[in-house]
């Protein structure tokens, strides 16, 4: 089983990363924190902690930027029901830390609010993790927060605006609810926020 590589970036997009480790490129589907991430100019090659996810007809790769991450996406897969396309909007929908919130205090709602997540789903994910969530290290940083500093390379706002529907796409919204969300977020925002701003935005005003 891998469970880490080194290497650099070839692509990166919302939903999934190519990294060269020595010359052979790997795939890895990816949290859009952890897209953030990698997509923050680098100097060097950057690590991944990676959880391989064996299937009878594919052998799946998924990377996070931080062990933290990656446990709380193996303790969503632990959950029945909890695929690892769920799981994944699960960690790009909202922080650790309030999921874990969510869970001890059995705040269903919250978890509701996510494509895919139903009541039953959200009460499953409560009722199986609450006694065993693994608790995050303690940290001034915040999930996602850690990369505040990552910036969208300069261009026009459309492609900005394309790339974050396309992400909030594959979250599992809809493309007329992702379409409208972007929309409102760049009516509301300054014309230059970047790409990682524009998705936070939309991902609030989603919650509501």
């Amino acid at each position: 089983m891998i469970g880490r590589l080194t290497g650099n970036i070839i692509e990166a997009r919302p939903d999934e990363v190519l990294l060269d480790v020595a010359g052979v490129g790997y795939r890895l589907h990816v949290p859009l924190s952890t897209y953030f991430h990698v997509a923050a100019p680098a100097s060097g090659p950057i690590s991944l902690h990676v959880h391989t996810h064996v299937r009878e007809d594919a052998i799946q790769l998924f990377g996070f930027s931080t062990t933290q991450e990656r446990g709380a996406f193996e303790s969503l897969l632990s959950v029945s029901g909890i695929g690892p396309r769920i799981a994944l909007a699960v960690l790009s929908g909202i922080e650790i830390g309030e999921l874990e919130r969510a869970v001890t205090g059995g705040e269903h709602g919250v978890l509701e609010r996510i494509p895919g997540i139903g009541r039953r789903t959200a009460e499953r994910v409560i009722v199986e993790l609450r006694d065993r969530w693994p608790r995050p290290e303690r940290s001034r940083t915040r999930r996602g927060l850690r990369v505040a500093s990552a910036t969208a390379e300069p261009g026009p706002n459309s492609q900005i605006e394309a790339d974050a529907v396309s992400a909030l796409l594959h979250l599992g919204y809809t493309e007329s609810v992702a379409a409208d969300a972007v929309d409102r977020v760049r009516r509301a925002e300054p014309p230059d926020l970047p790409l990682e701003g524009v998705l936070r935005a939309a991902l609030r005003a989603l919650a509501r």
